[in-house]
């Protein structure tokens, strides 16, 4: 198994439509046993994956979401032994779904920050929790987490946690500060980290199946753009969105040398998406992936040649990032 976190700092980038649509085409199309985990207090990823009907009796039947891995720590009864995802048929996918109460968790993980960063058994089981869930999820091929845009404390859990993460960017000069922002933080967190492993006098009481920290990022997918088809049939950013995107390379090189000696001739670039425009909504409202969506769900004329070649898209970066993981593993 596989961990990927999908993160930017940088809100409106497209993440969760970007692991939401890749994880169902690793689940429809390339068989891969895929779980998702809605990380982010909007709950954005659980409102695409399931209908209305779905979505309210998550709630109103209290199944297991998010906040119910969250809640035994919260209350010092340790960690929840329990893992109840609910499939998603249409995207093919395991989901444990978001819940807007994990937003009141910010400040109990904040606390026991400060408390893990200083050796404290119960702070740093606190910051692990993500780490302990991951280890019972071995029967899934990736876990993806869907991550709302902030450095705060739950997404910091997470990062430590995970294997690797993949950053959507949208083609704007903000989305390139973002990057360089990622790397000061991780760089933080893993030093500050390594300190309070080191002062723990209790490290047999952590009941963790290890405290590694080996996040590595798997690269970045470019969105939000306007393409046009030139001489030869190639589609390619037009020229004030192409600027932005040749700025990302020098971005990426501050987040790849925290990692050491990177395999050689690796590329980070995964693909490009431009603006999906109509088919968007239209996914959103059918509640199905982009590549699945057909006339009946309101698909017509030039949208079916659009939707087959983000299905090209997709396939694309899909290959590219199984590329890249099985060369950072």
């Amino acid at each position: 198994m596989k961990s990927i976190a999908f993160f930017n700092n940088k809100g409106g980038v497209g993440k969760t439509t970007l692991a939401c649509n890749l994880s169902a085409y690793l689940s429809l199309r390339m068989d891969k046993r895929i779980l998702i985990i809605d990380a982010d207090p909007q709950c954005n990823s659980t409102q695409i994956l399931f209908d209305d009907e779905q979505s309210e009796k998550i709630y109103s039947e209290n199944r297991f979401t998010i906040s119910t891995i969250i809640k035994p720590l919260s209350i010092g009864k340790g960690y929840s032994k329990n893992l109840e995802p609910t499939n998603s048929s249409r995207f093919g996918v395991d989901v444990i779904p978001g819940d807007p109460r994990l937003a009141l968790t910010e400040d109990l993980l904040a606390i026991d920050w400060g408390q893990a960063i200083s050796g404290s058994t119960r702070g740093l089981r606190t910051t692990f929790l993500f780490s302990e869930l991951l280890s019972r999820c071995s029967h899934y091929d990736y876990v993806i987490f869907d991550m709302g845009p902030s450095l705060g404390s739950i997404n910091r859990s997470i990062l430590i946690a995970t294997d690797f993460f993949l950053t959507p960017v949208s083609t704007d000069i903000f989305s390139v500060k973002a990057m360089e922002n990622i790397s000061t933080w991780l760089q933080k967190w893993q030093t500050q980290l390594q300190s309070g492993l080191e002062q723990n006098e209790e490290p047999e009481d952590l009941e963790l199946p290890s405290t590694a920290i080996k996040l590595a990022f798997a690269g970045y997918v470019t969105q939000h753009y306007t393409a046009k088809r030139f001489l030869g049939g190639e589609r390619q950013a037009v020229k004030a969105f192409d600027k932005i995107i040749k700025q990302l390379p020098a971005a990426v090189t501050s987040l790849t040398q925290r990692q050491g000696a990177a395999p050689k001739n690796i590329n980070y670039n995964l693909g490009g998406i431009p603006n999906l425009h109509s088919l968007l909504p239209l996914s959103q409202i059918s509640r199905k992936p982009i590549f699945e969506l057909s006339g009946k769900d309101g698909v017509v004329g030039a949208h079916f040649t659009k939707i087959n070649e983000y299905e090209g898209t997709i396939k694309a970066i899909a290959n590219n990032l199984l590329d890249n993981l099985e060369a950072l593993s």
